[in-house]
């Protein structure tokens, strides 16, 4: 038997596409360094990343988005960093150097990147919730506690770093990492019996993609709850006709109120806000399930009835990160890919010099979300 047909293939070696760094001056590129003691975010030149460690490749960054993490960083709301560095958590980006110990990629692969990391040795990272690690995400996070994606080049562990397949445009790659965690939305809920009626609450970006995934699997009684008429109209886009009713909270009430009987299966919650997650406890049919996807204010309460929890068999569940999700939120992008045009999600892009902006639309509610068009 010819065992050369087993053995692993090695990627071609071509040189790095970022800058030479034979000058004496260091080379500099556009990017946005947050100070936490100032709570400034500004548009300043950096100085480029190179020589790519054994394991770890540098990336030249095609687009960066901004989370509802980001703003609540810059607001202070979110611990970060000490010192100045690049934000930036979500991106898709074209290989630009690989390390000697990477042999999953090569120069000029298109990817995108899990931002989360492990720590390896706590007793929840090898019980297989790395999410609810208490130690990675004080010193490992990319783009909050290391420099990240809002910049032209960014070095990052190459075993957090995924190839796009040929059909996923480094456009829509970049939705890979909300998309993660709304995969891991999906792992927690499962299974769900098809012709279940499903609520979100909430119409940011998360919302949005909770929609067009719970119809591209095929679900088609979906309401979306959101207070913003602007956002309203962005989710509307989505057009996927009368299979998502998209309301306001009011609008919600009054459904109840024509129909005690009226009920849902699921309740996604994306928006962190207590009415919103209330509402959905009491909409819930026996044996429903309530998600918390959204992030509250640490200090917040609600208020659910113990009674009801144990008469319909209720169902309250976590959701944070995404935990070994990154290949399914791949799976989803590339078969969703005509739901997820920007025009249809509401996303604005934006040059990195357009920071303000971008944030002020994304607080407003003009837009579900921002992404920064750097290396296109």
């Amino acid at each position: 038997m010819d065992n050369a047909q087993f053995a692993p293939r090695v990627p071609e070696r071509r040189q790095p596409t970022h800058p030479a760094t034979d000058t004496m001056a260091p080379l500099m590129m556009e990017a946005l360094q947050y100070d936490r003691k100032a709570l400034a975010l500004k548009h300043t030149k950096v100085e480029v990343p190179t020589g790519a460690g054994r394991d770890e490749v540098i990336l030249k960054i095609a687009y960066a988005g901004v989370c509802g993490t980001d703003v609540h960083i810059i607001e202070g709301r979110v611990p970060c960093k000490a010192t100045p560095f690049v934000m930036g958590h979500e991106m898709s980006a074209v290989v630009a150097e690989v390390g000697s110990n990477v042999f999953h990629l090569s120069v000029g692969d298109h990817v995108a990147v899990d931002p989360n990391r492990t720590c390896h040795t706590c007793h929840v990272c090898t019980s297989g919730m790395y999410n609810a690690c208490q130690i990675s995400p004080t010193v490992n996070t990319i783009g909050i506690m290391r420099d990240g994606a809002m910049a032209q080049f960014c070095r990052v562990p190459a075993d957090q770093v995924y190839k796009l397949p040929k059909d996923i445009s480094l456009r829509q790659g970049v939705l890979c990492e909300p998309m993660s965690c709304v995969a891991h939305c999906w792992d927690r809920l499962g299974p769900i019996p098809m012709g279940s009626t499903i609520l979100v609450t909430g119409a940011g970006i998360i919302g949005n993609l909770c929609v067009a995934s719970a119809y591209y699997m095929g679900f088609r009684d979906i309401i979306l709850s959101e207070p913003s008429e602007g956002r309203r109209a962005i989710s509307n886009k989505l057009c996927l006709g009368d299979s998502v009713k998209v309301v306001s909270p009011d609008e919600l009430k009054a459904m109840k109120a024509r129909d005690p009987n009226f009920g849902v299966d699921v309740a996604i919650d994306c928006s962190g806000a207590v009415p919103a997650l209330e509402a959905g406890f009491e909409l819930l049919n026996p044996g429903g399930k309530l998600v918390v996807f959204g992030i509250a204010a640490p200090n917040v309460k609600m208020s659910i009835s113990p009674y009801e929890v144990y008469k319909k068999e209720l169902t309250v569940l976590g959701n944070t990160m995404n935990p070994y999700t990154f290949n399914k939120s791949i799976g989803f992008v590339s078969g969703m890919k005509d739901m997820l045009a920007y025009e249809k999600l509401g996303v604005g892009t934006f040059k990195l010099s357009q920071y303000q902006e971008a944030v002020d639309q994304l607080k407003k509610g003009t837009i579900s979300k921002a992404v920064f068009e750097i290396g296109v």
